[in-house]
Order: C-alpha cells, then structure tokens, then sequence
C-alpha cells in the first residue's frame, strides 16, 4: 500500500480520503510541523508528502526520499522546496493556489486599515482602563479613502487588494516585473514612482533573489514620511532591522506585518512599537479557506499517485 505523510495536523475532512486509500500517518500536532529529523526518517519509504512552509525540502531531505512522487506544499509558496532537486527526481511539487487569494486580499486591508486608523493600540488603551473620555486628538489617525495605494506585484492578490481600495475611492497605482498589465481602474508606475508617490504601499510579490530585501533602508528613505507598508507576501522581502529604525526615526508613519524576515522571530524594535501591527502570519487563516487548502493539498496527492498531474503543480516533469 502507497505510504502519505503529512507533517501537521490539518483542518476539515478531506484527510479521510487519504486514509480510505493509502497508508496515512499525521503528525500528532496541530500547532507545530513534524522536525526536519522526524521527516526525515519517514521521508525515506513515503510515496507522498503534504508539507507546510515549515518544512525545509532541499537536496539532502530528497536524498533520503527513495520512493517519493510528489510534494504536497499547503500554501502558495513554495520557497522551502528545491524545485529544480525535485524535477530531476521526477518528483512533482504541488501547491494551494487560488483558494487563499480572496481571504489573504481581507486580511491585507485589515492591517492597513488598523495601521492608519491605531486600532490595535487603542483596544490596548481601552482594556487597560485608560479610556477616561473623549477628546479631538485621541489616537488620531489617517484616512484611508482617496489617497493613494500603490502595489507591489500585481497577481491574483495584489489584484484583489486593488479592488477592495476601489471601494474606498483610492486611488491604485502598481509595480509588476511584467510591466503594465493593462488593468482597469489602476495604473502601472516605475518601482521609483510608486515608492516616492504612495501613501500607503502593500506588498504582493513572492521570495525570490531579486524581492529579497526589496524593501530595505534605501527604499524606506524614498518613501513619505506619512507612508504605511503592509507585507502578507514574505518576511525577507523587507529589510527587518532597516523597517525597525525607520519606524523609531519616523522615516515612514507605521507598519502592517504578516510575516517576518527570521520567522517566526520578530526583530525586537517591532515587537516594542506601537506603530506597527503584528500578525502571526495568518492572512488566510480563515475557516473556509484552510478547509479547502487541505482539499487541494490531498487532491495534488491523489491525482499523482493514480498516474495523473497534480491539480496544481509547480513544475513539469
């Protein structure tokens, strides 16, 4: 019988198709992945493999992987996997696109509406009691509505980010690798422009070396002194320690953050200003949207190991 691994607990059903076919072991957490250690030692008679970010797959975990066909990756991402080892080990590599597009477009407003509008510092005033009455600069913000968004990478979220400010009579302006990409409502500007012009800046691209501290002090430098930078792409794309120092030197007015640079570490000047909201990386965590991350995930298995492509893969064997 096909042997399944999957390295965490994972939510809704669609894990029971795997166990009505194949022999199907689950890492007992839901809250941390299987050590690279213990994935290791599976690794090696595992046809199948559903991994989280986490999971570091690289040529010496491949190496010890005698009969493995795919690579399940729950997540878009899959900048833990050696791709180019896994093709010439005819080992397919799946992901979790789409699914997550919509949620994670929600959550990246949600950070820049409570940076610009001191949300989650004000719900701390309140509950420490603080709250004694009103008066004209309490927690005084910056509006959202006709002032300008500019996007970083302009796929299917930073898309869907863009038409949530529609809503709010942004104006959108973006950057893209592949230039202008002929969207209505919104304009294609040089990097320079859209980091020296935006008042906010939302972040949308994946890890690669050409994004990796995309953002760093040089770019922060250019930015208004009024600008909020949200990122629910990859931490390493922002320069954590030069963000620390030009939030400390008001060189930018706040942040939004999902992911972090050395995660799950947060630089402590983050941790310890208040113009800056901190998520624990979870612009897609909503129920809908893990559930059927997982339904992705198993079907990716099921379709290679029945001699079929992966519902969606990242490379072509």
């Amino acid at each position: 019988m096909k042997k399944v691994i999957v390295t965490c607990g994972l939510p809704g059903k669609a894990l029971d198709r795997l166990s009505k076919k194949y022999q199907l072991y689950i890492h007992s957490s839901k809250e941390k992945s299987m050590s690279d250690e213990e994935l290791k030692q599976r690794i090696t008679t595992a046809d199948a493999v559903i991994t989280l970010l986490s999971n570091k797959i690289d040529k010496k975990m491949l190496d010890a992987a005698k009969k493995l066909k795919i690579v399940s990756n729950y997540a878009v991402g899959y900048n833990n996997i050696d791709i180019e080892a896994c093709t010439d080990r005819n080992i397919w590599v799946g992901h979790t696109p789409d699914v997550l597009t919509e949620t994670t477009a929600d959550f990246a407003f949600a950070l820049l509406m409570s940076a610009a509008r001191k949300i989650v510092v004000a719900d701390k005033y309140v509950r420490n009691e603080k709250f004694h009455g009103w008066f004209p600069e309490l927690f005084m913000g910056c509006d959202i509505h006709h002032k300008k968004l500019g996007i970083i990478g302009m796929g299917r979220i930073g898309q869907a980010v863009a038409k949530r400010a529609l809503g709010f009579d942004m104006e959108v302006i973006y950057y893209d690798t592949r230039g202008d990409l002929g969207i209505n409502n919104a304009q294609s500007v040089k990097f320079e422009e859209l980091i020296e012009t935006s008042d906010y800046i939302s972040l949308h691209v994946p890890l690669l070396e050409s994004t990796h501290h995309l953002i760093s002090q040089k770019e922060l430098e250019r930015m208004k002194e009024s600008a909020i930078l949200i990122n629910t792409s990859r931490g390493p794309v922002i320069d954590e320690k030069a963000l620390t120092k030009a939030l400390q030197e008001r060189i930018i007015a706040a942040a939004g953050l999902d992911v972090y640079e050395d995660e799950p570490n947060v630089h402590s000047g983050l941790l310890n200003h208040e113009n800056v909201v901190l998520a624990p990386h979870i612009a897609s965590s909503s129920k809908e949207t893990r559930e059927k991350m997982t339904e992705v995930a198993v079907e990716n298995v099921i379709r290679v190991l029945e001699g079929n492509k992966p519902l969606h893969s990242v490379n072509k064997i």
